[in-house]
């Protein structure tokens, strides 16, 4: 686990003094000496603050500050550009104006020397590279913050491709999260418009991140998970992990030889069909958030190649998202809400799909969302451009206080991404249009007989739960009073009245245990096929459900007529 130790002493903060100069340097020269000045930092480290030049910093007021954020981080280093790049997709912790701009940070860094990479490979896999391939490139083929990429051959000649972990790289990492922590907390005590957005938690979520990508396990996890989703679809392909030649710093996979998507001139020249491509590449991706739930969540030209016979191929997957049947549900309700223009439908979903502290008002949000809708649907769905519309989504979002969850969040980046290289290829794309399906797939889903009975049985086992408990919790509550643990005042009035509210709550509770047992009885008579059967459902059980259907209707209207629920 990576070690972060709060720094509170200046014995801690002198070990990282150099450090701490570099940091300063680059908030001085990016035009944030203001925020150094907040967080009183100098009475810690006062020695870096004298080998500061204020008046040599760069003048950047044609600069927005998200835009200084940006490049302040990339001056940083790879601790800071991971941080911006996994920002980018927390719109729950940063605000809406800096996701486009640390979506742009690039994780370009010189490679490091072989003889580094030898002695990884020698040591995390328990021989020389000479010994476990037939051949090693030296030179690597990308080089990034975290790793290197070198291209080998193994014994039996198959072409691999071989992540190497940046030596020192934890290290390096754990004295920047310690500073990150240091200076998160003083924020939180100085600077009140930033302690809202929870600096320390940032840094401790942005910690937990990082601890799983520089495991390369969980890597190649994902990649022989979603390998095993789409072992069926022709049209796709995820390259093979050689689980044993991987470990936490080295990842070995298939090596894929293929034409970067992005690359429209290579992909004429070899004879490849831009729009099946574009097609092939938008069902592969919506399939995944639609259908099976766990998505590519960085589906950017660099990580999808094509292969010969417009087979897509996805690479890096070190970002993935998870979203259920009932976040994929609501989010289809969304779409549909949307599309169909029902703005009051709209605030309803756009609240169960997110969180806040207070609920906004109503009206006030209603109005948000029809502004919203009016400025991007009252044209045609091929011309509306979902990344615009996810960034204007987010903005109603801030202003009304509510937090979209992150994977919520990397869901829809992930379709405006997809839209994005689909428009590259192909102008036209519409991913509405594209999506349809997908969206008619999951409202029919919610509907389908085996889904039905196996809600019917969940809801029948939490209610037969509740009825077997209630009489035993009831009695406890009794009990306790009786030892006059707890009191509560009650006055009487009208006694028979009382008695006779108490006998039909009695009755309506018997009645619903009936209604209960038989819904049970025929979602297990559905479930068990017996005969005689009507289109593969068992007539009896349809018929039992009916009778208990009925009666539940009954007992509702009884209820409702009452005018008590």
């Amino acid at each position: 686990m990576l070690s972060i130790r709060k720094i509170g002493v200046i014995g801690r903060t002198y070990r990282h003094l150099n450090r701490y100069r570099q940091i300063l340097t680059v908030f001085f020269k990016y035009g944030f000496g203001d925020l150094v000045d907040l967080l009183k930092i100098d009475q810690y480290i006062e020695i870096g603050l004298q080998m500061i030049s204020r008046h040599r910093r760069e003048r950047l007021e044609r600069m927005t500050r998200a835009e200084r954020v940006r490049l302040a981080m990339e001056e940083l280093g790879p601790t800071y550009v991971k941080l911006g790049q996994v920002l980018s997709t927390r719109p729950d912790l940063i605000p809406v104006d800096f996701i486009h701009e640390l979506a742009k940070l690039q994780d370009e860094v010189p490679p490091f020397p072989f003889e580094d990479v030898h002695r990884i490979i020698t040591r995390e896999l328990g021989d020389a590279p000479d010994a476990l391939f037939k051949h090693f490139d030296e030179s690597p083929q990308a080089s990034a913050s975290i790793g290197q990429v070198h291209r080998a051959v193994l014994k039996d000649g198959d072409q691999v491709a071989v992540k190497v972990q940046r030596p020192g790289i934890r290290k390096t990492i754990e004295v920047d999260l310690e500073i990150m922590l240091h200076l998160a907390t003083l924020m939180e005590r100085h600077i009140e418009e930033i302690a809202f957005y929870r600096p320390i938690k940032i840094v401790e979520e942005f910690a937990k991140t990082l601890e799983r990508e520089l495991d390369y396990t969980f890597e190649s996890s994902h990649m022989e998970r979603m390998a095993g989703h789409l072992l069926s679809d022709m049209t796709v392909y995820v390259p093979k992990v050689y689980r044993e030649l991987t470990t936490p710093k080295v990842l070995t996979a298939e090596f894929i030889d293929g034409i970067k998507i992005s690359e429209t001139k290579q992909l004429e020249d070899a004879g490849l069909d831009r729009r099946e491509i574009t097609r092939r590449g938008a069902h592969i991706l919506l399939r995944q958030v639609f259908e099976i739930g766990f998505f590519h969540g960085d589906p950017h030209p660099g990580n999808i190649f094509v292969l010969p016979e417009n087979v897509i191929c996805l690479l890096d997957f070190g970002m993935v998202g998870s979203v259920d049947r009932q976040t994929r549900e609501d989010f289809v309700e969304l779409v549909d809400a949307v599309v169909h223009r029902h703005e009051a439908r709209t605030a309803q979903v756009l609240l169960k799909l997110t969180t806040w502290d207070e609920k906004p008002d109503m009206r006030s949000f209603e109005k948000d969302v029809a502004d919203f809708m009016g400025r991007h649907l009252y044209r045609p769905l091929e011309e509306i451009n979902f990344g615009r519309l996810l960034q204007h989504l987010l903005e109603l979002a801030s202003q009304n206080r509510l937090i979209i969850p992150p994977d919520i969040f990397l869901m829809m980046k992930t379709l405006a991404a997809v839209e994005g290289v689909a428009r590259m290829l192909d102008p036209t794309f519409d991913i509405f249009a594209t999506a349809a399906p997908f969206v008619k797939q999951v409202k029919i889903a919610r509907f389908h007989p085996e889904r039905l009975t196996d809600d019917f049985l969940r809801l029948s086992t939490e209610l037969l739960e509740f009825l077997q408990q209630f009489p035993t919790e009831l009695l406890d509550i009794t009990r306790q009073m009786r030892q006059q643990k707890f009191a509560l005042p009650v006055e009487l009035k009208g006694l028979t009245a009382m008695l006779e509210t108490h006998d039909q709550s009695s009755n309506r509770v018997s009645f619903a245990i009936i209604i209960a047992g038989l819904i049970i009885g025929s979602s297990i008579i559905v479930v068990a096929n017996i005969p005689p059967l009507f289109y593969g459902i068992s007539l009896i059980g349809i018929i039992v459900f009916i009778t208990g259907a009925v009666m539940g209707l009954w007992l509702l209207v009884a209820i409702i007529k009452k005018g008590r629920l």
